[in-house]
């Protein structure tokens, strides 16, 4: 299974989040709500998930392994750096 449509909405706000990222999988499988986030040693990928009753938060679709979560996780990180890189070019008039 490859990643083959990665988009990234970025997210101003005083919060973690840096952006909400929808990805396609063989042209055919997608997943939405994946969240981008700046952690205390940078940026990070969380997986979309729903709110237990305990409190307490449970991933709703996440890769099973370990070669498939950095696939995935280096295809939003380069996507979301592009869009970053995107959205600095067109505030400095570039």
């Amino acid at each position: 299974m490859k990643v083959t449509d990665v988009r990234v909405r970025l997210v101003t706000s005083d919060s973690r989040l840096r952006g909400i990222v929808t990805v396609t999988f063989d042209d055919s499988f997608v997943v939405h709500d994946i969240r981008v986030i700046e952690g205390e040693n940078g940026i990070f990928v969380a997986m979309p998930s729903k709110k237990m009753p305990n409190g307490g938060f449970r991933d709703i679709a996440h890769p099973i392994h370990q070669e498939m979560r950095k696939a995935v996780e280096d295809a939003i990180i380069k996507a979301y750096e592009a869009a970053v890189e995107s959205q600095k070019q067109e505030t400095n008039g570039d």
